[in-house]
């Protein structure tokens, strides 16, 4: 199992998230993103709002996926 925070994530704190994937973790980030927009928490819609500025590139997202990929797959074990 890894671990990777919110921030790490391109989020907005600290929460940690603990998956054996990236998919995993990637979908505990999107479950925490949405309960963040329920609340209207005003960090992580400011960081929802870069992350939409980023998709508008299908490009640049699909490199910045890959590079949340990468460092997920460099983090060891807890």
């Amino acid at each position: 199992m890894k671990t990777m925070n919110c921030k790490q994530l391109g989020g907005a704190c600290d929460l940690e998230f603990h998956a054996n994937t990236f998919e995993e973790m990637s979908d505990l980030s999107k479950q925490h993103g949405m309960k963040m927009h329920q609340e209207q928490d005003s960090a992580h819609l400011e960081a929802m709002q870069k992350m939409g500025e980023l998709m508008q590139s299908p490009e640049d997202m699909q490199k910045w996926f890959e590079s949340k990929k990468k460092e997920f797959e460099s983090i060891s074990e807890d």
